[in-house]
């Protein structure tokens, strides 16, 4: 059942942007009518076999098999989200996840704790809070996130890894792009994103700019998840938690959609890629009580991290 705040935000959306409207149409067709909170006819990566799942933000599966260089064994999987809170929702929410420590570059799951999503993690890294961001480019770089997944690797060597990369997802830190950086010139304020600001054609960008600094963000990436199918022992996994659309058309109301709406869940959002890779012995998983509340962080710091990443509140 449609609220009334869905209903007044239909109708400014249908005077301000009638593209985000029909977007919200398509919508309430995959999510049947608001019911779903994630793509349930995904796969449900804690249930899968991996000591090591590195997660690249935003990654289309296409764009992996066409520009990566990484070993393994490649294969495409249907995600449960178009969307990072969808991802977390749908395979961490309400889970005993305690043999399993989360170093993540993304602040979402910060966002929702412990309303939205409230997994049981033995260990949160939370990447993103002081040292490990970088103010210049908005964002955390991947050999930060190398860094800090080897140190859990060592601190925590029983344990499952999730390892969340925020690249290929903007800000598309290996571009000289302008849009992406500029954004959110004042992160007090954020009334759109680099994908809202194609959809809306109000962009002076060439697209395809756009979807080369994609790509390059991406190159950017890959190397240093070799380092860590290099480095890490046992069964590696490399997916993503949603793919990105660059200007295709959406369904069943067919606008060009740009970037990862939550809640659609076309091909280009939901196809990703599953590359599984072998090194060295495997690791003897052991579950332990949390070693602390995910909740110990500022919630100032969550909000600006967000912004500057181009989270609308």
């Amino acid at each position: 059942m449609i609220s009334t705040r869905q209903l007044k935000q239909a109708l400014t959306w249908a005077i301000e942007s009638p593209n985000l409207l029909v977007r919200e149409a398509n919508r309430l067709y995959y999510t049947r009518g608001y019911r779903r909170t994630f793509n349930h006819d995904g796969i449900d990566v804690v249930a899968e076999d991996w000591d090591t799942l590195i997660v690249l933000d935003a990654c289309r599966y296409d764009l992996f098999a066409e520009r990566s260089t990484l070993p393994g064994t490649l294969r495409e999987r249907e995600s449960r989200a178009a969307h990072t809170s969808e991802f977390i929702r749908g395979n961490f929410h309400e889970r005993d996840l305690t043999d399993t420590v989360y170093v993540t570059a993304s602040p979402i799951l910060q966002r929702g704790y412990p309303e939205r999503y409230n997994p049981k993690f033995h260990a949160v890294v939370n990447v993103w809070q002081e040292d490990g961001w970088d103010e210049e480019s908005n964002s955390v770089h991947p050999e930060t996130m190398v860094e800090y997944a080897l140190d859990a690797a060592e601190q925590y060597p029983q344990k499952r890894l999730v390892v969340h990369f925020m690249q290929p997802h903007y800000p598309f830190i290996a571009s000289e792009t302008k849009l992406d950086k500029q954004t959110v010139p004042d992160p007090t304020e954020i009334t759109t994103d680099v994908w809202n600001e194609m959809m809306h054609k109000s962009a002076d960008i060439d697209p395809e700019t756009i979807v080369d600094a994609y790509r390059a963000n991406f190159d950017l990436v890959v190397p240093y998840v070799q380092q860590l199918l290099d480095e890490l022992s046992g069964k590696t996994v490399v997916t993503s938690d949603h793919g990105n659309m660059l200007g295709e058309r959406s369904w069943p109301l067919p606008i060009r959609e740009w970037g990862h709406p939550p809640g659609v869940y076309t091909p280009e959002l939901v196809r990703v890629p599953w590359l599984e890779y072998e090194s060295g012995p495997r690791r003897t998983i052991v579950a332990e009580p949390p070693e602390s509340d995910t909740a110990d962080v500022e919630d100032d710091v969550v909000r600006d991290r967000l912004r500057q990443l181009g989270y609308a509140e």
